[in-house]
């Protein structure tokens, strides 16, 4: 089930061929080697893993051609998905927006203003804010004897969802978003700055160098070079509630670059700064101040960029489990479809989506696009559910190979699964959305058994103990890959084992995050 990728302007990346699943078919389920086996008795026995003990558990495996249950463990009971959240954000996002959909920025023009307003385009970076600004100056506009707007008025100014964790802010998987922003990267981590530490002289502090350049942010360096050969205990944090991102510990002598993330506490501040910088690089004098307020009717356009399609953008969003980009999508369905940009609309209309697929909305609590909020809920079986319908879907292909594929080593191929299930029968094989939060973990998603029969699955757990059992999610997706028997359970233990890291929570300072 693997498809063709290829790599786009931006580091974005689209399918280009895909095998698609069978398409929905009601009819009675014909025997297959995952239900000619003892697959209870299997998926049972991996379930009793001590990690487990007191533990939600919620499992089911489906037939992806006739939907027939192959296995039931609890599957409609509710629990925090964390980014399996993502599933209904990105199907509804493909079902309302459409495969096609962009992003617009526009500079305008009106008296002696200039305007820069966005419709929360999660993949402009400091060279397209130059490219703007560049077609400004081309147009011969040199002075702007008024002020600059940043117009974020597409969106409300609710950044970041009330449930979010404020101690997740300052990293980029917690930034907030608006209607302009600024990606530092081409995975687009909106709302986040790119912080380059360098060495200085040994003993002396180390170099800060910020990508883009901006001042919305204020550095304090406490950070020394130390002896080469040594090894880096570098921490970048931004101070909660305030603009000052603090470098703290050592960075060897002999050291090259080590790049960091850290959040810009306004999104559109920050978008309206780098704009502001590039315009003044390409001879634009702006006189006034940077304000914000909502383009008057009557301005005149002087430049438009455009971004990728949501089938490009599927990519990095889904592979990498962009928080940012789900926030963003959300927002934007909430204008589609009722005409404001705002959380509240966008989620209601997801879940009027999510109705028409068969999904009973009456197991679904959604409270962010993301799914870091823990006030989210869902269960397996109504994962399931959305996993069956979208296979009709004429962009079910594109999305389809935007889900992280197992053991797949490129991060815009394997994405949260890249490390997972090497070497295994899952490997190349299963396409599935992760989840992780503290005490939550979650994948959900398809797979080829032994025989070529498509199946669904979904895996949820909540209030386990210890750290995220990966591992056990890993063995029952092989499991299913495979055909394998429970007497076989040892030897997975050993592939899980050196295959199935929590590789979420490791991106971030070993913060449980929603990858």
């Amino acid at each position: 089930m693997k498809g063709t990728l290829a790599v786009l302007a931006g580091g974005a990346v689209v399918a280009t061929t895909a095998v698609a699943l069978a398409q929905t078919d009601t009819s009675t389920a014909t025997p297959t080697a995952a239900t000619s086996g003892d697959l209870k008795t299997d998926i049972d026995n991996i379930l009793t893993d001590s990690r487990l003990n007191g533990a939600s558990i919620g499992v089911i495996v489906r037939n992806a051609k006739t939907g027939a249950v192959l296995y039931d463990r609890n599957s409609d009971t509710q629990e925090i998905p964390g980014s399996n959240n993502k599933i209904e954000t990105s199907t509804a996002a493909f079902g309302i927006l459409g495969a096609g959909y962009r992003f617009k920025t526009t500079v305008y023009t009106r008296g002696a203003n200039l305007y820069l307003k966005g419709t929360g385009d999660p993949t402009l970076r400091g060279a397209d804010y130059d490219k703007l600004a560049a077609a400004v100056a081309a147009k011969g506009i040199k002075k702007i004897k008024g002020n600059l707007i940043a117009d974020d008025t597409w969106f409300d100014q609710e950044y970041t969802p009330p449930g979010w964790d404020p101690t997740d802010l300052p990293y980029s998987y917690g930034a907030g978003i608006s209607a302009l922003n600024v990606s530092p990267d081409d995975v687009f981590d909106a709302g986040s700055i790119g912080v380059t530490i360098t060495p200085g002289t040994e003993g002396q502090p180390v170099k800060v160098t910020l990508n883009p350049p901006t001042s919305v942010v204020q550095i304090v360096n406490h950070a020394t070079t130390g002896k080469a050969g040594t090894s880096s205990t570098v921490s970048v944090d931004r101070t909660g509630g305030t603009n000052k991102i603090v470098v703290t510990g050592s960075y060897p002598a002999n050291g090259g670059k080590e790049d960091h993330l850290s959040t810009a506490p306004n999104p559109t501040q920050y978008a309206a700064d780098v704009f502001l910088r590039a315009l003044k690089a390409h001879g634009v004098k702006v006189v006034g101040a940077t304000k914000r307020a909502a383009t008057p009717k009557g301005a005149k356009a002087v430049t438009t960029r455009k971004s990728m399609t949501l089938s490009q953008l599927a990519t990095p969003f889904l592979k990498l489990s962009n928080n940012q980009i789900a926030e963003i999508l959300t927002k934007a369905i909430g204008r589609k479809a009722a005409g404001k940009g705002t959380r509240t609309a966008g989620i209601a209309a997801i879940s009027r989506y999510l109705k028409t697929l068969g999904v009973d909305t009456t197991k679904v609590k959604q409270t962010d696009g993301s799914g870091l909020s823990r006030t989210n809920k869902t269960t397996p079986k109504q994962a399931s559910v959305i996993l069956k319908a979208v296979q009709s879907k004429p962009w079910y292909s594109t999305w389809y190979n935007a889900l992280p594929i197992a053991g797949q080593a490129d991060k815009l191929v394997g994405g949260t699964l890249a490390s997972r299930m090497k070497g295994t029968a899952a490997a190349g094989n299963v396409h599935a959305k992760s989840g992780t939060l503290t005490g939550v973990t979650a994948l959900s998603g398809y797979v080829k058994d032994d025989t070529g029969q498509p199946l669904i699955f979904s895996i949820m757990f909540n209030g386990y103990q210890g750290g995220a059992p990966k591992d056990i999610e890993d063995k029952i997706a092989i499991r299913l890959a495979s055909g394998k028997s429970a007497a076989t359970q040892s030897t997975l233990r050993k592939e899980t084992a050196q295959n199935g890291g929590n590789l979420e929570s490791s991106w971030t300072k070993g913060k449980a995050t929603s990858r």
